[in-house]
């Protein structure tokens, strides 16, 4: 049965990192299997995306109980959407980690834990269970915490040591909220919990239990005021981690906010306009903290927490036009801050700084790659018709039809301050002469292998095209992100499809 494909991408990830653990010193072997469980993966993801468009809400209950009594996985438009990205990042991220990470790292574990976290988040996404989100959120949790301290450089450990605290945090409250949810409607199924919280009486307890949810998806998604721990994180581990990090993880802790406050909270005015003040502030001081900052990977932190600000925005207005927003956005957003994430190593590799200060000249050494790059970079600001500049179109367009005139001024000066930075490290590490003289200069990506090379760039690449298609081909992702819009909006679609599977 098609539905019996909904594990399919979860279970390659976990036999992918099972194998791996039997070539534990083995780094060319451990290489060629990561590969080839990606690619595995890739092509189930891709079929679980096709079938749940030709099919609709497909649903798996575990074990033959049926809902709301065993562990449900649904997949629906949204939830497919982001397997579907998780599989492209994965594969790209993957097949650049055979070159990027040395082998001392590689003989820590790194395939081993790089499966089991994108399995932590291909559970989290296809989960119909909210105690199960939080088993799958831990998994990504511990996984990523042993990710960021690989090679345990002081700078990692520092960075670590504030990942782990506030995300120790973050799931404390995310428990506590689970365990008044389940206290108050005796059910932890997401489509019971929407019929069942619908009839609580008590709204203010209701109200505070919704609040505690996002206070605890706010942390893992770096909203304002719980975003310090991101940039103080993200610039320490090797891009290949970073990239991970920076395209998927925060993205899960905005999926999850999006898929509750859907399904189970439908917000009132004072919840929206909690989102809308978080969404200005997020967009405000992200913008901000890029401006001062000479290494590109921490300028790249700091507009991580900048964009999520684009997306707390759609959910605070709460019009299906504003989540068809959301959705594109959080699509060209996790393609996009992945591949420029990825691109820094590149740059590491050939200067040995991603100071910008002491870069330049890269143009002129290497056109064909910074055409490649540019891509990425310009598709980050939304030059049009690249893949950023539709979303915010909507976006725009929402926040004015609602009268929300300052986070409307918050999203375009977030906007202009992208394009400043953006073209800012365009000139710098690009344009300009390199402030070393020729005598110094040292090329130390010539030398590296061909095989490398290609591992290096490919991905790269890869990832700009298809940044490059979702521009270009707009018209068929926003009929995507519509479909996902409409699903969202009109929560009885879910509830149906897992609660009365017969009456499809």
């Amino acid at each position: 049965m098609i539905t019996n494909f909904i594990l399919a991408p979860i279970l390659t990830h976990m036999i992918t990192a099972v194998l791996l653990l039997f070539f534990w010193q083995r780094t060319q072997v451990q290489k060629v299997i990561s590969v080839i469980g990606n690619s595995i993966a890739f092509l189930m993801c891709v079929r679980l995306f096709y079938a749940t468009q030709e099919h609709g809400f497909l649903t798996l209950n575990t074990g033959g109980w049926v809902a709301p009594f065993g562990i449900t996985f649904v997949s629906d438009t949204f939830s497919s959407i982001m397997v579907m990205l998780t599989a492209l990042v994965s594969l790209a991220v993957g097949i650049y980690s055979t070159a990027a990470l040395n082998p001392s790292r590689i003989k820590y574990g790194y395939f081993f834990l790089f499966h089991f976290l994108i399995m932590g988040l291909l559970g989290a996404f296809l989960t119909g269970d909210i105690f199960n989100l939080y088993v799958w959120f831990e998994i990504v949790i511990i996984s990523s915490f042993v990710l960021l301290t690989i090679g345990g450089k002081k700078m990692q450990m520092e960075g670590a040591i504030k990942y782990v605290t506030l995300n120790m945090l973050a799931s404390t409250i995310f428990l506590t909220a689970i365990g008044i949810l389940y206290g108050i409607t005796g059910t932890l199924n997401m489509a019971d919990l929407s019929v069942k919280i619908a009839a609580i009486e008590n709204r203010g307890l209701v109200s505070v239990t919704g609040l505690l949810f996002l206070a605890g998806f706010g942390i893992k998604s770096a909203i304002f005021p719980l975003y310090f721990w991101l940039p103080s994180s993200y610039h320490t581990p090797p891009s290949a981690i970073a990239a991970l990090f920076g395209g998927l993880l925060t993205k899960m802790g905005v999926y999850a906010m999006i898929r509750v406050f859907t399904l189970i909270f439908r917000p009132d005015d004072f919840t929206l306009n909690v989102f809308v003040v978080i969404a200005i502030m997020t967009l405000v001081t992200g913008a901000l903290g890029t401006i001062n900052k000479r290494s590109i990977r921490r300028m790249l932190s700091y507009l991580i927490v900048c964009h999520i600000g684009y997306m707390i925005a759609g959910i605070g207005i709460y019009t299906e036009l504003a989540f068809v927003g959301v959705i594109f956005y959080l699509i060209h957003d996790v393609i996009v801050k992945s591949n420029l994430l990825m691109i820094t190593g590149i740059i590491q590799k050939i200067r040995e700084t991603i100071d910008m200060q002491r870069l330049g000249g890269l143009y002129k050494d290497y056109p064909k790659l910074s055409l490649i790059i540019a891509i990425a970079m310009f598709s980050l600001v939304g030059i049009p018709p690249l893949s950023g500049f539709w979303p915010k179109i909507m976006l725009f367009g929402e926040s004015l039809k609602a009268q929300e005139y300052v986070l409307f001024g918050a999203i375009i000066l977030a906007s202009f301050v992208t394009l400043f930075v953006v073209v800012r490290m365009w000139s710098e590490v690009f344009w300009k002469e390199s402030p070393k003289p020729l005598t110094e200069e040292i090329d130390h990506f010539a030398e590296v292998s061909i095989a490398q090379k290609v591992a290096l760039i490919a991905p790269i690449a890869f990832l700009s095209l298809v940044s490059l298609y979702i521009g270009l081909n707009a018209e068929s992702i926003f009929e995507v992100a519509q479909k996902t819009a409409y699903e969202l909006m009109h929560p009885n679609l879910y509830i149906d499809a897992v609660l009365n599977p017969d009456l499809k």
